[in-house]
Parts: structure tokens; sequence; C-alpha cells
């Protein structure tokens, strides 16, 4: 049970809604779930930076912008309100959450069919639209146990029109199911049905925290940042933290922990063995490697005989006279629970899993010995792509293990107290490695996670240099600050791996966070921290194209089948104008038929005042080689066309609007543009590079795409649809 620090402590206020949303939702049923089968023990791990949060939340003191836009009465909220409702109100799973509730979905449908941009549909919402939005956004996350709850369930059968009323009771409900989740988990480890186990406190990376070099040992030739960091005392004082943190909360020290990512090194567990840690856990990749054994899996997905023999068992890290108890989770079962199980009935996924165990299992128990076999997952995400919260499917899966005498569900300090000592597997050593792909790349090695590496270290020495000339309140917050930075969420959506609406929002929280390290010593953060770090501030989707098209060049999306089939390009517009800038494109669209190429700009915004120019250029490859350089410059002014030009680099002017040569060009809502391929020399084989640029006063203000461009490829329409199909 993870989720990253929201909460800027220097303003208070937390920046996402997630900690609270997951708390109503998943955190207080999943354990609570388990008192129906009292025979299925198992593991969670509670990441303690995630307890503070939901603690704070019970302490009635937090700053929450999300929670203050759901609960004011909706004839009060400002239009910036509005556009923040329209914005983050709507981000909850769109066929499990919002689908559920028929007015949700219509609301949902509302905003989707104003454009991109959700606050496209302010026009649209009146003050009763709001209130249905802000109670229905919340009844969306309540648990389900709660949903049964006779006042919830009067609310959901209402379906709309709900009072000021029902929106207080709605907000003031969250408190009481907040307030039950700790308990829930205490009172579960009391019984014995669970195992509590945790992770270093604010969920570093450990082994870059002891040493960013650990990135290069999982993959040679790993660009690393400028700057080397190396905190082993920082990795243990997140280790010790938890722990602390832990016992204070659950009453009882862990035994053990999933660290952060099940990210490990030797140097890592030499320091949790130190700590008193008894065991941990991650995944079969890093054995594989640690052993030097590949995990070599049949057609169906299941380990040959000597693989499974090795992954499902228990296995002693011994080295410089200390040892760590360790399971390595089995991959391919764990993701079929976090991806797969949801798009099956409940009934026959539950089967599947078990069938699945127990097969997984038999090479290991017709030799006699018992098969430990550990399935860890994401304990919050999964469930919301499940009908119902995945509640049929786990209560199915729970009877069956219960019903099956062959497999029996414990903890891992269970498995490990049954299992002889004798049996374990011994290791001297792990290659570093996380869970993904067995090394740190989602972390470290793309430009932007070594400048967000580069940037830290800053911090981190300027700490150094100036802590000790500040009262200890500074010091402390200065240094708190600097632990929550070295959290693994920031650098999670860094990079090319990860993205999502809130990628800007995890981008200005990390780097706040950083700033506040200087602010609290005293100083000045430094100018780069006020610069976004991700290389585009716009996260692109791409379509390619899947047929030909022909539409009517008239500057109007008249028909919308005209460009259906077409490449699109379009920039994510869910932060809006609360983020600061105000994007003036919004989407590129691409295509050709047999004897044209069509492209299309969509505009997010009015046009800017001044002299306007829209800039298609267009490069036309053979293979690797580039044989044409063109651009068309449509001139707009007030709203229209004022002219036209087509040009090739070394050629001059092919086309304008006094002499278009076959060429078409329309503004209205849309800019929409009709080239023959004769005219500009390209042939089957060939391939167009497309990219918009947007210049006021003859200075570029927007650009779609804003690196590389759209790709476009001249080739008849069954082969088209081949490479769309090859690209999925």
């Amino acid at each position: 049970m993870h989720q990253p620090f929201y909460k800027d402590l220097v303003s208070g206020e937390y920046r996402l809604p997630w900690v609270r949303l997951h708390a109503l939702k998943d955190y207080y049923g999943m354990v609570k779930l388990l008192e129906e089968f009292p025979q299925v023990h198992q593991n969670f791990n509670i990441v303690p930076s995630l307890v503070a949060q939901i603690e704070d939340y019970n302490s009635g003191m937090f700053r929450d912008p999300f929670w203050d836009v759901a609960a004011k009465p909706a004839s009060e909220l400002s239009p910036d309100e509005k556009n923040f409702a329209l914005t983050y109100l709507f981000q909850a799973h769109g066929e499990r959450m919002i689908g559920r509730y028929p007015r949700y979905r219509r609301l949902w449908e509302q905003v989707r069919s104003a454009g991109p941009d959700p606050t496209s549909a302010a026009i649209t919402f009146a003050d009763r639209d709001y209130r249905d939005l802000q109670v229905l956004s919340q009844i969306a996350w309540f648990d389900e146990y709660y949903l049964e709850d006779q006042a919830i369930k009067g609310l959901i059968e209402k379906g709309s029109g709900y009072s000021e009323e029902d929106q207080r009771f709605v907000m003031s409900k969250q408190h009481e199911i907040l307030k039950g989740v700790l308990p829930a988990y205490r009172e579960a480890a009391a019984r014995g049905s669970v195992e509590l186990s945790a992770t270093p406190y604010y969920h570093p990376i450990l082994p870059l925290i002891c040493d960013t070099d650990a990135g290069r040992e999982s993959v040679a030739g790993l660009p690393l940042p400028a700057e080397r960091f190396r905190r082993p005392d920082d990795a243990e004082e997140q280790i010790r933290r938890a722990l602390d943190s832990h016992e204070r909360t659950f009453g009882v020290r862990p035994a053990g922990m999933w660290p952060s990512e099940g990210s490990v090194s030797n140097e890592v567990v030499g320091i949790a063995a130190q700590l008193g840690v008894q065991w941990m856990a991650t995944d079969e990749g890093v054995l594989g490697r640690s052993l030097g054994h590949q995990m070599a899996r049949d057609g169906d997905g299941f380990l040959d005989r000597s693989s499974a023999e090795k992954l499902y068992n228990i296995y002693r890290w011994q080295r410089d006279g200390q040892s760590m108890n360790m399971v390595f989770r089995d991959h391919r079962i764990s993701d079929l629970l976090g991806f797969v199980y949801a798009g099956m009935p409940s009934k026959e996924a539950a089967g599947h899993l078990l069938g699945n165990l127990k097969r997984a299992a038999a090479p290991v128990l017709e030799s006699g010995r018992d098969a430990v076999v550990s399935v860890i997952l994401d304990g919050e995400n999964a469930w919301e792509c499940y009908e119902g919260n995945g509640r049929e499917f786990l209560r199915r899966f729970y009877d069956g293990l219960q019903q099956d005498g062959q497999v029996e569900p414990i903890t891992i300090s269970e498995a490990i107290e049954r299992q002889p000592a004798a049996s374990f597997g011994k290791l001297r050593g792990l290659v570093p490695g996380s869970w993904i792909n067995s090394n740190f790349n989602v972390w470290i090695g793309a430009p932007e996670d070594n400048k967000a590496w580069d940037y830290l270290s800053q911090a981190r020495d300027f700490y150094d240099l100036h802590a000790s000339r500040v009262k200890e309140v500074q010091r402390n917050l200065a240094y708190e600050e600097l632990l929550i930075a070295e959290g693994s969420d920031w650098n999670w959506w860094y990079g090319p791996e990860h993205h999502s609406a809130n990628d800007r929002d995890f981008d200005e929280l990390y780097r706040k966070h950083l700033s506040n390290v200087y602010t609290a010593l005293g100083g000045v953060p430094p100018d780069h921290l006020a610069r976004p770090i991700s290389g585009a501030l716009i996260r692109a989707t791409f379509v390619p194209q899947t047929a030909y098209v022909r539409p009517k060049i008239d500057g109007q999306v008249s028909n919308y089948f005209d460009w259906m089939g077409a490449a699109m390009f379009a920039g994510d517009r869910t932060g809006g104008s609360m983020h600061g800038k105000l994007f003036v494109l919004e989407a590129v669209y691409a295509g050709i038929d047999e004897e044209h190429l069509y492209a299309r700009l969509d505009f997010a915004a009015k046009l800017p005042k001044g002299n306007t120019t829209a800039t298609l250029h267009l490069a036309l490859r053979d293979g690797e080689e580039t044989i044409g350089n063109l651009r068309l410059d449509a001139e707009l002014g007030q709203g229209l066309l004022e002219g036209w030009k087509l040009r090739e680099d070394g050629k001059g002017t092919l086309a304008s609007q006094s002499k278009a040569g076959g060429v078409e060009v329309a503004l209205g809502k849309v800019l929409e543009i009709k080239l023959p391929m004769k005219l500009l020399g390209a042939g089957e084989g060939n391939t167009f590079n497309l990219r918009f640029v947007l210049y006021r006063d003859r200075l570029p203000i927007d650009a779609l795409p804003q690196e590389g461009s759209l790709e476009i490829q001249v080739a008849p329409e069954d082969i088209l649809i081949e490479m769309a199909y090859e690209s999925q």
C-alpha cells in the first residue's frame, strides 16, 4: 500500500488527492475482507509516509484543495474552481467507476464532447451539474462496504439532483471511513490474520540513494547523472524511521520489508540487517541474475523444473557476517492479478489463478518439498479496473484457497518459520535491481531522470554546507524535505516510461520540495528549480494512420468520418490554465489517399493578436535520405485566412493562393490543407514528417509536436492497415 508524499511541508497543502481517495476505496476494504476468510493469511506492506498522510487527514487539520472544491457549495465556486472541478473530478476509471453511475457518466460525456480541454465544458454546466459532479465524484471512490450503508444507497438510488445537504453528508462520511483504516489493520494483525511489513519511510530507491553508480552495475554503460549521489547514511535513516514509525502506529516492530519497488543491493540488504530487519522481498528477475540462471518459461508461461525449484523457495542471503531471509515473487502470476484478471469474469479469473498456482508449484511438489510461491503486487491501483473493485473476484479466490487442501495462504514470516532452514537456498550476493526488468532504468539514465538526481545532489550539498548555521527547527525541516525528495515517485514520472494526467503536478511538487530545502536554510532556490525538468510539458497522444482519408477542405469538422483513419498527434491539456501556460495548438491530423496528403491543425484557444502565421513544415524522405524540405505558410488574421504560400528549399514558391496548383487551404474552426503528392515530388515508399509551428510577429509561440514530428507513410491502404496493427 503506497502513495507518494503529496503534502508540501511549507504550505501544508496536498498537491494531489490520491491518499484520501484510495483510503476511501481500497485500504479499509482490502483488509476488512479477510474477516470473511479466517484461514487466509497474507502480508500487507504499508509505506510509513502513507500512514503519516492518513493520520494527517484524520487530524482534521489537513489542507486539500480537491476536498475544498468537492465540499464548497456549487453556487459559490469561482470560475477557477469550476475549471479545477472539471479537470480533476473526472480522474477515475471511466468504465468501472464513472460508468457505474449513469449521471456521472453523462456529465463525463458532456465534458468530453466539448473537446480535449475539459474546461471548455464550463459554459454547459449549471450549478446543479457541478453539485451532482461533486457528490458522485466522491461516492465513486467509496469502499464497497460503505456502499451498503443505507444512507449512501439512498443517494445512489436518487441518481441526480443532489442537494447541499447531500453534499455535506458525503463529505462528512469520508471522515468516518478514513478513521477506520489504520484500526482495521491493527485489529487484523492482532488476530493473526495478516502480517504488516514496511518500506523505507519516503519510498526511496535505496540502492541509488546508497550510490547512483548502482544503476550502471545493473546495466553496463547506462548514462549516469553528472554528480554522483552517495548517501548510505540517508538510506539508513529511511529504514530506521520506517521501523520506528511502524512500531508507533501498529504496536509492533515489523519483521520484514518490501524495499521500494523491490529495489535491492548488497549494501542495502546489509544496512537493513544491521537495523534488525529479518526478511526482504523482491522479484524473480533479481534472483535469476544473482544466481546466473535464466528463469525459463514455456509457451503457457510456466517455469521449467529447474527454474521452479529455484524460485519457489526461501533464500538466506549471507555476506560479511550478516544474513537476511529473502523471498522472490513470481512475476507472471503477480502480473496476471495486476493486469489481466480484471478483464475476465470473476469466477473464471479466480479459478484460473488457483489453477495457475497449483500448476506452477507442481514440479517442486513432485520433488518432495513444499513450494513457497510469492505473489506480490500493487495493493491499490489494480482493483479499480475490476468490476465492483475486485470484491467478487477476491471472495471467489479466497474461498477457493480455503476449500483447497493442497494450497495454504500464509504470511512470509509464517513461511520462514515453517520451512526447514536446511532447505533454504543460499545467496552470497545480489546483482542490484528492482522488480522492473531487474534494473533501475525507470529512475535513472534518461536525461530527465539524471537532471532530477543532479538537482537532488546540489540540494543535499547545500544542506551540508548550511545546516549548522540555522536553528534546529529549520534544519529538521530542510532534512525532511530532502528525504521526501529522495522518494522514488518523482523519477517514476520523469523519462520515457510513464506518463499521467498529473505529470506537471509531480514535476512541480518535486521541485517545490527541493526549493523548500534552500528556503528552510535561509537560502534562495536556484533558478533551475523554477523551470520544468520534463523535456516537454505536453505529453503526446499518438494514433497512426489506419486508412485513406478524403476530407472536405472547408475549415470545419462538419463530418466526423472525414478524418477517420488519419494519424493524430495531440497534447495533454489536463492541467489547463491552472498550471500557468495557455496552449494555442491542440492537435494535428494527417493522412493520405492515392494522390494527396492532407493535414489539419486544431486550436486549443483563440488565436493571439498580432501578425500570426501557421506553418506546416514538411520533410520528404526516401528511406533515411531527406529528398525535400517544404513549408506551407498560412497567414492568419482576425480569424481569417489572409493568404498562403507553399515553398521548397532550393526551388522557391511551388504554389500560392493566387496560383494554387491543386493545393487547397481553408481556415474556420480548424486549419485544413490538401497537397497533391505529385507537386510535392512524393511517391510510394516515401515518408512525410510533419510539424506545425505557430508564429506571432515572427516568433514561435507554440508547436505540435513540441519535439520530433508526425510521420506519414506513402503506401497502399492495405499496407497502412497492417503497419497500424504492428505498431500496437
